[in-house]
């Protein structure tokens, strides 16, 4: 058993599951944490492949073995509950505050001898091992909760998990980008309804992280300034699409969103990674997550879908450039209306809007909290 002093009176203590597998406890009561799992011994699936695309050069990854993983379970048999008396979990204590295990069932796993992935891979580049990490974080032990129902300490406490791991993540030589996020409702995919997040912790820098990096040191080199930088200043120069704003963030819809509802979230002093926010922007952060995800559910009075990702600077390069922010976007363009990923948008990539920016960022503002 490890332990480790973190911030904001934040204790992490790692336990070893019944495969071998790290779950981490993070908690701010002084807990103890040494329960066993107590699950038969089981073996950790192969590592599989990644092949690559050569009409896009990009790496595309091949886990058959997730083909067996659990699929909306009912309530009463949640694996990410706390274990109980008759009913074993993936988390062996009877109770948790914020816990993050490696995943039963990942994508990405740690390759087995020293790994790089191909920098620049052509049409010949053979099959190479899907290498990397893929996390559970589980936000709160309540399984009816989500994420705007947790207080302003357990996000605070949610965020530094996050900022824990993106460090102990960053550390190891094979990865080059960390991509926290959560998808919440079944409309987007969800497979499981406890309010969890993952981490995906790469070997290569995902497609759209590599072209915001891309577009970024452009910007830098023709301007000398960091382009999340000026689009934060205009948002707040125009107002119109700006939701909410504290003394170190701002959420606002972004100029050219994508989606009925999306919601970019901002340190206005730009920083590389969650590792770089200071105390202050740790601490400012709850309160306008919370709003903004209140204000996203309060537009029609139901449960919006959603996806919330974290986009940082990659671990080894770019660091200059990219800078840290939250992104929710939502399909949701009316009740019971989705807006559906049709020919344009899933064959080609260019996505068409039926709704202005400035209209759906009205709509968020107008929610009464």
């Amino acid at each position: 058993m490890a332990v480790k002093k973190l911030g904001a009176g934040v204790t992490r203590t790692d336990r070893t599951l019944m495969d071998g597998r790290t779950i981490r406890y993070y908690d701010t009561k002084g807990q103890v944490r040494e329960a066993v799992d107590e699950r038969p011994a089981e073996e950790q699936p192969l590592i599989g492949e990644m092949r690559l695309d050569p009409l896009n050069n990009e790496w595309v990854v091949i886990a058959a073995h997730r083909q067996g993983r659990i699929f909306l379970p009912p309530k009463e048999l949640n694996p990410l509950a706390p274990s109980r008396p008759g009913f074993l979990t993936e988390i062996p204590e009877s109770d948790y505050e914020v816990v993050v295990f490696d995943n039963r069932s990942p994508s990405l796993r740690p390759p087995e001898s020293q790994f790089l992935a191909p920098e620049n891979p052509d049409f010949s580049a053979p099959a190479i091992p899907a290498a990397g990490k893929c996390e559970v974080v589980c936000y709160t032990s309540d399984y009816d909760s989500s994420f705007k129902d947790l207080s302003h300490h357990q996000i605070r406490t949610v965020l530094e998990a996050w900022r824990d791991r993106t460090a102990e993540l960053s550390t190891l030589p094979f990865i080059q980008h960390i991509a926290p996020f959560e998808n919440r409702g079944e409309e987007v995919g969800v497979t499981l309804n406890h309010p969890h997040g993952q981490i995906y912790a790469y070997s290569y820098l995902p497609p759209k992280t590599a072209r915001m990096l891309e577009v970024a040191q452009a910007h830098l080199k023709n301007t000398g300034r960091v382009l999340l930088d000026d689009i934060i200043a205009r948002e707040i120069s125009e107002g119109s699409r700006v939701i909410v704003k504290n003394q170190h963030w701002i959420a606002y819809v972004p100029y050219a969103s994508r989606y009925p509802f999306e919601i970019h979230i901002a340190p206005l002093n730009g920083v590389a990674d969650l590792v770089a926010l200071n105390e202050e922007q740790c601490n400012s952060f709850a309160p306008i997550a919370k709003e903004v995800l209140q204000r996203l559910d309060g537009v029609f009075g139901v449960t919006m879908p959603y996806i919330a990702s974290w986009h940082q600077a990659p671990v080894r390069t770019g660091r200059e450039a990219l800078r840290l922010h939250w992104q929710i976007q939502s399909i949701r363009r009316a009740p019971g209306k989705l807006k559906y990923l049709a020919g344009s948008e899933s064959a080609f990539g260019a996505f068409m809007m039926d709704l202005k920016p400035e209209q759906s960022a009205q709509q968020l503002r107008d929610v009464s909290l």
